[in-house]
This record gives structure tokens, sequence and C-alpha cells, in this order.
């Protein structure tokens, strides 16, 4: 099998949820960390057009986009049968909360980019965040049993760990009200995947 490398951020909450994937589902892999992110050179990106994180490259070429990754890696793995990717299931509150959560993820590289140009915080992006997190904390239960009992891994469960992680680790929410998700991210980080992938700054 070709040698995949992803091109990520050690501390990008959506390069965190890939690798935490490929670590869950035993999928070899090398890290490229891009180390400025300020940079507009595509090769610094793997060639995506976006300048954006993730990227995994594999005998195809780049593939761009978390959830396109995570379902590569599931295709690779053999724990493909038990793995839960984004709109497996039919499930009303697991697709609500699917779309929440990456709603947010997107969400919160706004405030962080305001915050980095010194521009006011947008009001209507901070209060679609809470309303967004009130939804999941309530109905977070409910989403989790209705995931299959057998699985390796879950999408859901995976961005929203790295999510609810991030938001206060980059000191844009603190999160301490939503008291399930915190115990929900409590107990997912003692996974060894969360305990090797922890944020930080790539350095050179």
């Amino acid at each position: 099998m070709t040698q995949l490398t992803l091109v990520a951020r050690s501390s990008s909450h959506f390069s965190r949820t890939a690798r935490m994937f490929a670590l869950e589902l035993g999928v070899p892999h090398a890290f490229r960390p891009v180390l400025d992110l300020t940079s507009r050179d595509r090769a610094a990106y793997a060639d995506n057009p976006a300048l954006k994180v993730p990227i995994l490259i594999d005998e195809l070429g780049p593939l761009f986009g978390t959830e396109n990754i995570c379902r590569a890696l599931a295709e690779r793995s053999p724990h493909a049968a038990r793995t839960v990717l984004r709109g497996d299931l039919p499930d009303r509150v697991v697709a609500n909360a699917e779309e929440l959560v990456l709603h947010v993820m997107s969400s919160e590289v706004t405030l962080i980019m305001a915050k980095f140009t010194g521009a006011t915080l947008p009001p209507k992006v901070v209060a679609s965040i809470e309303n967004c997190l009130d939804f999941v904390d309530v109905h977070l239960e409910s989403a989790l049993a209705a995931l299959p009992a057998h699985r390796v891994t879950s999408f859901l469960e995976v961005s929203l760990f790295c999510l609810i992680t991030h938001l206060p680790w980059r000191e844009v929410m603190d999160v301490s009200r939503w008291t399930r998700l915190g115990e929900f991210a409590r107990r997912l980080g003692e996974r060894s995947s969360a305990r090797a992938t922890e944020y930080r700054f790539d350095a050179a």
C-alpha cells in the first residue's frame, strides 16, 4: 500500500479529526505540518487551491477536506464496516448534530481570524455557535445512543471532541456551561488517539 501523507496542522480541529480517524482505524500515515498558515503558496498546502488543511496525499494525488479524508481512511481500514461516517445514519438527531458540529467548526475559524486581525467579533456568529452547542448538549445522549454499539469510531464523536477541546484551547469560548459536552470530551480524551494528537503549534 502506498504511504499516505497527511498535510495538516497540529493546532487545527479539522486536522485533528482526520488524524484521530487515521489512528483509530489503524491506517499508517506520515504527518507533514504546514508551518506558516499565512502562506499563499499552493505547494505548501499540497496544491489545495483553497489554501486550507487538511489534505491527504496518496497514489491518486491530493484529497481535500476532512470529510473526504475520513471516508478515504475508512476505505483503507479493516474496520470500515464498523466506522460511522457523516450521513451514514438516517437518524435525524445524529444528522442534525453532525451538521451543527461542522457549522461551529467553520464558524470558529471566522472568530479566530477576527481576533487575529483585531476585528470585532461578529455577534451573530457568536450567537450561532452558542445556539448550536446548546442543541448538541441537550441532544447528545440521544445522538450517541443512535450510533451502532459495535462501532470502532464515528465522525460525529471525533469531530465533536475536536471542536469542544479546540474552543477553549484557542481561547475562543469557555465551554464549561455545556456540562454534557464537557463530560463527553473528558471520556473521549482518554483514548490513545486523543492523547497522541493534543493541540499544539507546529514549529520547524
